[in-house]
C-alpha cells in the first residue's frame, strides 16, 4: 500500500510473512543502513545510537550527505522516528517507521515520510523528490523483508 497526500505525506507499508518481533530485530538496527538502501554508502554516528544521537549518511557518489538526528525508539511499540536534517530539499523532514503484529506469524512494516516544505532548487522538482522517496521506502522495505526471511 502506498500514499501521498497534500501535506507532503508518505506512507508505505507491506505485510510480511514474520512475526513482528523478528522482522523488528533486523528494523531496529538502523545503524547499518547502507545494507538496506543504495543512497548511502556508510555511516558515522555522533553521540549515542539511540534518542539524541545523530547520524551521518554518505551517498556512494561521495557528494551527498544526509545528517539525521534520532527523535525517537520504542522497542515496546516496535517504532523509531528519526528527522533529516541536511541532504535533502525539504523543511522539517521526519520519517517513522514501525513494525504491526498482525499475528499467526505475520506482521506489517509502515513507513511514514513527513516535511513541512518543499525547498525550491536547480537539482530537483518537487516531484522528483517525491519519487526518489518513494522509490527509497520502497527499496529499503523490499531489503528488509528479504534479510528477515533469509534469517
Amino acid at each position: 500500500m502506498n500514499t501521498i497526500d497534500a501535506n507532503a505525506n508518505i506512507t508505505v507499508s507491506k505485510v510480511v510473512n514474520s512475526s513482528a518481533d523478528k522482522v523488528w530485530e533486523v528494523l531496529r538496527q538502523m545503524d547499518d543502513i547502507d545494507k538496506f538502501s543504495s543512497a548511502v554508502e556508510r555511516v558515522e554516528w555522533n553521540g549515542n545510537h539511540g534518542v539524541g544521537g545523530e547520524r551521518v549518511c554518505y551517498a556512494p557518489d561521495g557528494q551527498g550527505v544526509f545528517k539525521e538526528s534520532i527523535l525517537g525508539f520504542d522497542d515496546d511499540q516496535r517504532s523509531y522516528t528519526y528527522g533529516v536534517k541536511e541532504g535533502v530539499p525539504a523543511q522539517g523532514m521526519v520519517n517513522n517507521f514501525k513494525v504491526l503484529d498482525l499475528g499467526y506469524q505475520k506482521s506489517m512494516i509502515v513507513w511514514t515520510s513527513n516535511f513541512e516544505q518543499f525547498v525550491q532548487n536547480p537539482q530537483m522538482t518537487e516531484e522528483q523528490f517525491m519519487g526518489f522517496l518513494n522509490q527509497s521506502i520502497h527499496e529499503m522495505i523490499d531489503n528488509i523483508v528479504k534479510t528477515v526471511i533469509a534469517a
